[in-house]
């Protein structure tokens, strides 16, 4: 075991030292890659240290139990010995988990697309409650959250939504987050106080690196137009809005959020590009039945992964079976219980998986 965490131990500090090496910060695509790997060995890292320390403790403790006759030195040794085996068993567990399969795109910023499904109006209003519910736990989070394109309804509901949220490891919470999510209530403007369902469809996406995804110029059709413009005529002067049409696979991207048609152009193939790559997932998926975290439920999209039922104050998560009261709470912004029990419910799987 101590060669195995040398072994960890020398990885970690030999990518810090490479990281710290002028030849690297000068360079900053290879700057980006030497950090992101230093970033995501960290906490193994930190794990093996703890383990090799509790170790060592372990050893000391008992050669000091065989040589002594002092009784209280006796008892002293024993003390020590006995936490330093309970250290072991604990940085040993957590050190199986910081080693499993690790999804690669763990560490990328995401696009989240929020859409009403059934329940018309009341799918969308719920939707801009939702939208302020992950909004706020980015802010909490530490992330930066930029809201790329809004469609409003004409009561101040969302038809769609996209989301671009950076920061550290946000992929791997946020794509738990992806499915259907169901909403149990009684609308404002119902009369006879009938609880209405609705459902609302929430994708998470990872944005998409150029050696992730590369996209054919000639696969690509792109019109210009403003914002007051009718149709797709571009009858405007300011044509800022960018459109991009992905002729094989039929996709169609509109941003129009920056006041320059170049910015709105880049944003809009990156985009692009995150549903590209997040097609490319998929297939990847479905060919890696039982190791992906999506496996967690049946991978089934029509299938709802969250119910919030407000008459009765309860969040109930299908996939880990459970149930939280004080939904006002949960909706505000405290949703990383939730999200820490998914992590948990992932890890889970994919040790069941690699000793099956």
């Amino acid at each position: 075991m101590l060669e195995k965490l040398d072994k960890i131990i020398s990885k970690y500090e030999t990518t810090r030292d490479l990281a710290l090496q002028p030849e690297t910060f000068q360079n900053p695509e290879k700057a980006k890659v030497v950090n992101i790997e230093l970033s995501s060995l960290e906490g193994t890292y930190n794990i093996a240290l703890r383990y090799k320390k509790a170790l060592e403790t372990q050893e000391s403790a008992q050669e000091m139990l065989d040589a002594e006759t002092d009784p209280d030195m006796i008892e002293m040794a024993q003390e020590e010995l006995d936490q330093a085996k309970q250290e072991i068993q604990k940085a040993d567990q957590e050190l199986t988990i910081a080693l499993l399969p690790r999804d690669p795109n763990d560490d990328k910023n995401i696009y989240l697309e929020i859409r009403p499904a059934a329940g018309g109006e009341e799918s969308a209003l719920f939707w801009a409650e939702l939208l302020k519910m992950y909004l706020a736990y980015s802010q909490k989070m530490g992330w930066k959250p930029e809201i790329v394109e809004e469609q409003l309804t004409d009561i101040g509901g969302i038809k769609f939504v996209m989301v671009k949220i950076s920061g550290k490891n946000v992929y791997s919470l946020m794509k738990f987050e992806s499915w259907v999510h169901r909403v149990q209530r009684i609308p404002d403007t119902e009369s006879q106080g009938r609880v209405h369902t609705s459902t609302v469809t929430v994708a998470v996406m990872p944005e998409a690196e150029e050696v992730d995804i590369q996209i054919d110029p000639k696969d690509i059709t792109m019109d210009t137009y403003a914002a007051s413009s009718s149709g797709w005529q571009n009858a405007n002067k300011n044509q800022t809005w960018v459109r991009l049409h992905h002729i094989p696979t039929g996709l169609i991207v509109n941003i129009g959020d920056s006041k320059s048609q170049m910015q709105n152009k880049e944003k809009a193939f990156a985009v692009l590009k995150s549903r590209l790559y997040q097609i490319e997932l998929d297939k990847k998926t479905e060919e890696e039945r039982g190791l992906r975290w999506t496996q967690i439920w049946t991978g089934d999209r029509s299938e709802k992964i969250r119910t919030y039922n407000f008459p009765q104050d309860r969040v109930t998560d299908h996939r880990i079976h459970e149930s939280r009261s004080n939904l006002p709470n949960i909706m505000a912004w405290n949703i990383e219980d939730i999200m820490d029990k998914m992590v948990v419910e992932n890890q889970t799987k994919l040790l069941e998986a690699s000793v099956s």
